[in-house]
């Protein structure tokens, strides 16, 4: 499955989960599935507590983060390189 495929499984709406990044049509939240994956959880032992997730809408969590990741790494470039000209 595609990086853009995977999130697609993701959504985000200012009336669902205050918000934040969640998995589509279930309420649950990425961060809550990426701190289960940090604190050492398999997909399989995620799909037990939340029976109705697939890998895919894990795997979608992985691919949210890394893209949120990416976006803000940029973005503080961006800002650096214009704090540095803006110095001169």
């Amino acid at each position: 499955m595609s990086q853009d495929n995977l999130l697609d499984r993701i959504a985000i709406d200012p009336n669902i989960c205050h918000g934040s990044p969640y998995i589509r049509g279930h309420q649950i939240w990425v961060s809550l599935i990426l701190d289960y994956l940090a604190g050492g959880s398999t997909i399989e032992q995620i799909i037990e507590i939340y029976p109705e997730l697939e890998t895919e809408d894990i795997l979608a969590c992985l691919a949210y983060s890394t893209e949120a990741n990416r976006c803000s790494s940029v973005e503080r470039q961006l800002h650096m390189k214009h704090e540095v000209e803006l110095s001169k």
